[in-house]
This record gives C-alpha cells, sequence and structure tokens, in this order.
C-alpha cells in the first residue's frame, strides 16, 4: 500500500515519508490507565510499553525528525504527578534520537510546560513541512495547512467494524485516505481544491476507537471529507474497500 510518497509502516500505526525522514504517530494518550482504573479495568502504566514501541520504529527508520500529532498526553484537564512525570520522561527519551515537533490535540493541555525547550510544540491550527499539512484533528485546520494538497491528521483513533457470517463483530484498527468535498472546502475556507486526507490510526493501542463505517470521522475536518467514498486500509496493508461499502 502506498500513500502517494507517504508510506504507513507495514502493521505499525505509523507514516514515514521516507526521502525526508520525517516520522508520524498520533495519539499516544500517555496516562490513560488512570481513567481506565477508575472504569474498574487494572493495567499497569503504558509509558514504557509505547516508548519501546516507538523507539523499535525509530531504529529501524532512522527519522531525522519525529511529528507527533496530538493526544501525547491523556487526562484533561488537569494531569496526574505519574502522568507528568511519565510524559517528561517519554519526551527526552525519544529526542535523543532525533527533533520532535509536537501538533497538540484536545488532551495536551500544558503540554508546553511539560516539554524540554529543545522540543518544538507547534499550533494547534497545524503545521506546514514539505507541503504537507499537520494538524490533530479535533479544530479546523488554519487556512495555510488546508490549502496544502494533502493534510495528515488523528483524533478519530479509526477503526473499521466487521461482521462475520455468525453476527459475531470485531474492530480493527485501520488507515483512511479520502478527499475532500470541494463545495464544503469552499464554503468554509472559500478556496476549490481537492485535498487528499489520510487520517493515522491511535498508537496507543488501549484507545480504543471510534468505527468508521458507524459513526463516521470526527472532529471538523469530518465534515469537509467525503467519508462515504474514503478508502480503509488495515495495518497490514490490505485495502478492504470504501466506508460507504463495509457493512
Amino acid at each position: 500500500m502506498r500513500f502517494s510518497e507517504r508510506q504507513p509502516i507495514q502493521n505499525e500505526p505509523a507514516l514515514f515519508i521516507k526521502d525526508k525522514k520525517i516520522l508520524i504517530v498520533a495519539d499516544l494518550h500517555i496516562g490513560i490507565e488512570s481513567e481506565l482504573r477508575e472504569h474498574g479495568i487494572n493495567t499497569n502504566s503504558q509509558s514504557q510499553i509505547i516508548t519501546n514501541h516507538l523507539i523499535s520504529i525509530i531504529k529501524k527508520y532512522k527519522p531525522k525528525e519525529i511529528i507527533l500529532l496530538g493526544d501525547i498526553k491523556h487526562n484533561i484537564p488537569t494531569s496526574t504527578i505519574q502522568e507528568r512525570r511519565d510524559v517528561k520522561q517519554f519526551l527526552r527519551i525519544i529526542e535523543s534520537y532525533g527533533m520532535i515537533h509536537i501538533v497538540p490535540g484536545n488532551h495536551d493541555g500544558n503540554i508546553t510546560k511539560i516539554s524540554p525547550n529543545s522540543i518544538k510544540v507547534h499550533s494547534s491550527d497545524g503545521l506546514i513541512m514539505e507541503n504537507i499539512g499537520f494538524v490533530h484533528g479535533h479544530r479546523w485546520p488554519s487556512l495555510d495547512v488546508i490549502s496544502c494538497d494533502q493534510v495528515i491528521i488523528g483524533h478519530t483513533h479509526p477503526t473499521i467494524m466487521l461482521t462475520d457470517r455468525r453476527g459475531y463483530k470485531s474492530f480493527e484498527p485501520c488507515w483512511i485516505k479520502g478527499k475532500t468535498k470541494i463545495d464544503e472546502l469552499k464554503k468554509k475556507y472559500s478556496i476549490s481544491k481537492e485535498i487528499q486526507i489520510i487520517v493515522l490510526p491511535a498508537f496507543n493501542r488501549l484507545c480504543g476507537g471510534t468505527p468508521v463505517n458507524r459513526e463516521g470521522i470526527v472532529g471538523p475536518v469530518g465534515k469537509i471529507i467525503d467519508q462515504d467514498n474514503s478508502e480503509v486500509y488495515l495495518l497490514d496493508g490490505s485495502f478492504i474497500g470504501k466506508v460507504k461499502d463495509i457493512v
């Protein structure tokens, strides 16, 4: 599977721009285990697991720059002491492997305060690199970002709901590749062009997800993307059809 020059890493919720050596991941949600415990689900801290997982990808692909596309931390509006400690340690470790860019998500309040000064924290309305727009997805991208030919987002934690012959339902994390509706884009931004949108799966597998063939792509970008005709790819690269055709 290829998304133009941007290559999803097979069996990983990560995107790698090979020629520019840029690695992108979204929705790490460090600290989610504290919320899970409140709901009776006991699990150990995932911080080290997330760190080791990302390091294994970094060592294999050797990026020069790493984009964390929002929701690095989990708890809002406040963070636990453990979460702040885990996020700081995670960022210190990962920044030793390359320049880190953070595009804040809706869970990233005070992320600047707990990030090392060497890390670049950008505006939450998006970042542009190599004529690609990056935004978490919980708010409208800036005009400059949405004017790129391609915009990469997170936030939805996309999954696809599959139903077998016996009616058993399973949920698989997936990639979504779609195009904007020109008319809707013109209403919002007064620009008329077709833009490719790529939605990243969540990096933290404990996050759960939104079944896009039932609930659609969440957030403002969902209003301007042609969701029905968006293509769905599993993490292993399998193309399983357009959203509207998967029942």
